[in-house]
C-alpha cells in the first residue's frame, strides 16, 4: 500500500543545487559539469590552498561526494552534508558523473573563494551557498530548475508550490513556486527576492510556515 512506503519513496529529492533531481531512486533530471572543467575547478582551489587561504574541495558525483583534503577540522564541515564521501588521493583521477564542485572556505566564501571563481560566473553557476561554502554548477543547473523538472513531471503549477530558503543558491528557486519563502535570518537578496518571510530555519521556521498556511493545529 502507498501509505506504506518508505518515507525516501515519497520524497523527490533536488540535490547538489538542483544538478540532479532523484524520485524513488530513480533520476528525472541531471546537468553536469564537463570533466575538463570539474579538474579545472579543482586546480584554482589547490591555487587558493597555495596562496594561504585555508579551503578545501569536494567533488560531488552521482555515485559519491570526494574529497582529498582530510585533516579533521575539515571532516567536521563536511561529513554532515554528504551520506556518500569517498576519501581519494587525487581529486582529479576520480571518474564519475560529476554535479557539482563545492568549496568550503574557513574564512569567508563571499571575501575570499568567490572572487577566485569570478571568471566562471559568465559560463557556469557559481553559487554562495553559505557563509563558508561556494558551489559551481553547469550553467543551466540550479534549485529553480530542478523544482521546474518536478513540476512539469507532476503537473503542478506555481500556485501548487511553496519553497523556503535562506542564502543565495536559493534565489531562482524564489521565482517557481507563488508561495516563496525567505527565512528570517536569511540573506537580505534572497529576502528581497521572496514573497513572504516565514521564521528562522533555527526556529522551526518551515514546519510553523507550513502548519500555518495549511491550517493544521
Amino acid at each position: 500500500m502507498e501509505c506504506f512506503k518508505p518515507i525516501a519513496d515519497k520524497v523527490i529529492f533536488i540535490a547538489e543545487n538542483g544538478s540532479y533531481v532523484v524520485r524513488a531512486g530513480a533520476e528525472l533530471s541531471s546537468d553536469c559539469l564537463a570533466r575538463d572543467i570539474a579538474r579545472e575547478l579543482i586546480r584554482v582551489t589547490r591555487d587558493l590552498q597555495s596562496s594561504g587561504a585555508d579551503v578545501g574541495a569536494v567533488l560531488c558525483g552521482k555515485r559519491s561526494a570526494y574529497i582529498e583534503r582530510t585533516d579533521p577540522v575539515f571532516l567536521a564541515e563536511v561529513v554532515p552534508y554528504y551520506h556518500r564521501l569517498d576519501r581519494v588521493g587525487d581529486l582529479l583521477a576520480v571518474e564519475d558523473d560529476i554535479l557539482k564542485v563545492a568549496v568550503f572556505d574557513f574564512a569567508s566564501s563571499e571575501r575570499i573563494s568567490a572572487p577566485a571563481f569570478a571568471r566562471y560566473r559568465d559560463t557556469h553557476q557559481v553559487a554562495i551557498s553559505g557563509p563558508h561554502w561556494l558551489d559551481i554548477m553547469a550553467p543551466q543547473a540550479n534549485k529553480g530548475s530542478g523544482l521546474r523538472h518536478i513540476q512539469e513531471t507532476l503537473r503542478i503549477t506555481r500556485d501548487q508550490t511553496m519553497v523556503f530558503g535562506d542564502f543565495l543558491n536559493d534565489l531562482e528557486m524564489m521565482d517557481e513556486a507563488t508561495y516563496s519563502f525567505a527565512m528570517a535570518n536569511a540573506h537580505p537578496l534572497l529576502k528581497q527576492r521572496a514573497r513572504f518571510l516565514s521564521p528562522g530555519n533555527t526556529d522551526n521556521g518551515v514546519v510553523r510556515t507550513i502548519k500555518s498556511v495549511l491550517g493544521f493545529e
